[in-house]
């Protein structure tokens, strides 16, 4: 029989924080009349963490206050005219505090000159972006996780991205040696709800990235049809190939222009059923669903299927993801707390790559009045514009909207918004601004009293295929600058829910899919999120002596409605001229104004932000 709230433990005092809805809350927004900045009531006051962000639990990525305006912006239409114009000048003023625009203020320095007066606006009140760093201290010790970007996939590191992180001590291939985490990998398992199969079963020892006979056994375990199980088990037997007797040309449209789970069910013959299963399972790191992926995507992304190709395999997994890694046990929140040390070295002195995981940061650092560099939270932009041979940028703090001057600024700020702050660009590049339509993400981080009922069952992880999160896993062995996380899991221990809300709909363009799973993001509360992971833990755990309502610590939502870049994918994307892709003509400089981040690579990775930062700030004169 389902739980009542009270018995998931939903009415206990833990770290939390309660939010109305996202839309309500971009609706109040409008009603004010000085700003978008809503009154919060104790209901929205973090318990614990209030001057320190990173402790702050509850809903946290794009929290409440940090979006509205935008929306009022973006979608309203609503103008901010008249700002109160400050009595501060300065070289280079950045939109946004994620690791590419605090890279932009880093290079900006090197190029021209130390003594740059250098003002830094974000509209969270943390900086770093999506490499957001989840810092919890319900227990005996204080447990990391990530709340955004993770990984550093230094094999795709050009030189210039690897000197640029040696400045600030980082050895990717030494961090690499030293990490002992594998996604849940080591001690993977599949687990069936009962609301969606009908009842709770667990099976240790499958994973969906299989590619061979080991699992055979384990399907006979699965929730599902007689004859549903009989033909995924003769899918991992077979080996037939598929695409005998095909024409090149026939091929390539199997590989590069049909779906994967058409392949699944067209050739692999597989039932809706098994299909189904596999929907989930690009969620987290692609922030797109198989549905929406090419065969060859998705075999790159070491989905099964290859062994069904016979000779053609290779083109199926021509350019496949290394799982060779570097991370920090923040994820990549570390190098952007390093960047910012390096521009405001008295938030945290003494502090470097060796022991920054531990550093505690002054927050009261980041905007003082004699700083030469100032990091200004809580500051959305609302225009940006060239004016008298330098710039001028409005921005809504605390329901006062101001205005600053400077002589460069670099937006580094996601493509969509920019046709709004920045309306002078030419109609081309905001067409072009509008095409990337970033990719949906959210990363969920509970604290365990103990992760002991992992041990028990054998399991590190577990892939979910009926919940609102695609994955579950420990956060352990990522004990690298100065952090020892342990791998004693007896204590404390986070566990990470990854995925995204899935679209309402499949059969509409891909950018609407995202569209529509962003705003089923935003609309969904805490307590619905709380209630999910509650219900998951519940049903996974319980059987090894988990207590949903006593053993959890602390709930920390990480979502990023505008997460992922928008990347090029085979079943809705044009082959561009060089030069011709949205991302290459919304990122060009306008006046004294240039553009970065991660979505002028028109990739979601680290390097990519970094390597745009250097570029924008090497485009300005």
């Amino acid at each position: 029989m389902k739980k009542t709230d009270r018995e998931l433990g939903m009415l206990r005092q833990i770290t939390r924080r309660d939010f109305v809805q996202g839309a309500s809350l971009a609706a109040l927004g409008l009603m004010l009349p000085t700003g978008c900045s809503p009154a919060r009531n104790e209901r929205n006051v973090p318990t614990t963490g209030t001057s320190y962000p990173p402790t702050r639990t509850g809903l946290r990525g794009s929290h409440p206050g940090s979006f509205e305006t935008a929306h009022a912006l973006a979608r309203e239409g609503r103008r901010f005219d008249n700002p109160v114009d400050l009595d501060e000048e300065y070289d280079l003023v950045v939109v946004g505090a994620g690791i590419s625009g605090l890279t932009a203020a880093y290079e900006y320095r090197k190029k021209f000159g130390a003594e740059s007066r250098i003002l830094i606006l974000d509209n969270h009140d943390d900086f770093g972006g999506h490499a957001k760093r989840n810092e919890f201290h319900q227990g005996d010790e204080m447990r990391l996780s990530w709340g955004g970007t993770m990984n550093l996939e230094y094999l795709l590191f050009t030189d210039r991205v690897l000197e640029f992180l040696a400045e600030f001590g980082i050895d990717v291939e030494r961090l690499s040696k030293k990490l002992d985490f594998h996604y849940g990998l080591d001690g993977p398992a599949i687990w069936f709800d009962a609301d969606t199969y009908g009842r709770d079963v667990l099976v240790p020892g499958f994973s969906m990235y299989s590619q061979n006979r080991d699992v055979l056994d384990t399907i006979d375990q699965f929730p599902i049809s007689e004859s549903a199980r009989a033909a995924f088990k003769d899918f991992y037997s077979s080996e037939a190939n598929v695409l005998q007797g095909m024409s090149e040309q026939e091929i390539k449209h199997v590989l590069l222009e049909t779906s994967y789970t058409d392949f699944l069910s067209q050739y692999a013959g597989l039932p809706d059923e098994v299909v189904e299963l596999f929907v989930k399972s690009t969620d987290g790191y692609w922030g797109v669903q198989p549905h929406s992926l090419s065969t060859t995507e998705a075999m790159n992304a070491w989905l099964p299927g290859s062994h069904l190709l016979g000779d053609v395999a290779d083109r199926a997994a021509g350019e496949e993801e290394s799982e060779l890694v570097a991370m920090f046990p923040d994820g990549n929140a570390t190098i952007a707390r390093l960047l910012v040390h390096a521009l405001i070295p008295d938030i945290a002195p003494g502090t470097n790559a060796n022991n920054v995981a531990t550093a505690r940061f002054d927050y009261d650092q980041l905007d003082r009045p004699e700083g030469s560099i100032k990091l200004r939270l809580e500051s959305t932009v609302v225009r940006a514009e060239n004016e008298g041979g330098g710039v001028a940028v409005t921005y809504v703090k605390d329901g006062l909207t101001t205005r600053i001057r400077g002589k460069h600024s670099v937006l580094a700020c996601y493509h969509a918004i920019l046709p709004h702050i920045c309306p002078e660009l030419p109609e081309k590049q905001k067409e072009a601004a509008r095409y990337q339509v970033k990719r949906p993400m959210l990363i969920t981080n509970v604290l365990l009293r103990s992760g002991t009922p992992f041990e028990k069952l054998g399991i590190t992880g577990a892939y979910c295929p009926g919940r609102m999160h695609a994955k579950a896993w420990l956060i352990k062995g990522v004990n690298t600058a100065g952090y020892e996380g342990g791998s004693d899991t007896s204590g404390p221990v986070p566990v990470m829910f990854w995925g995204l809300i899935a679209p309402p709909r499949r059969d509409v363009p891909l950018q609407d899919q995202l569209r529509q799973s962003r705003q089923a993001m935003l609309e969904l509360t805490f307590e619905d999120y709380e209630r999910e992971v509650r219900t998951v833990l519940d049903g996974m755990l319980g059987p090894a002596g988990f207590n949903v309502a006593d053993d959890i610590l602390a709930i920390t939502v990480n979502r990023w409605p505008h997460g992922y870049s928008y990347g090029y994918r085979d079943l809705w994307d044009p082959d561009w001229e060089p030069g011709g892709a949205p991302h290459e003509i919304a990122r060009q400089p306008v006046g004294n104004i240039a553009i970065a981040n991660s979505d002028a690579a028109a990739a979601a990775y680290t390097q990519a932000a970094i390597e745009e930062a250097i570029r924008a700030i090497d485009e300005l004169n």
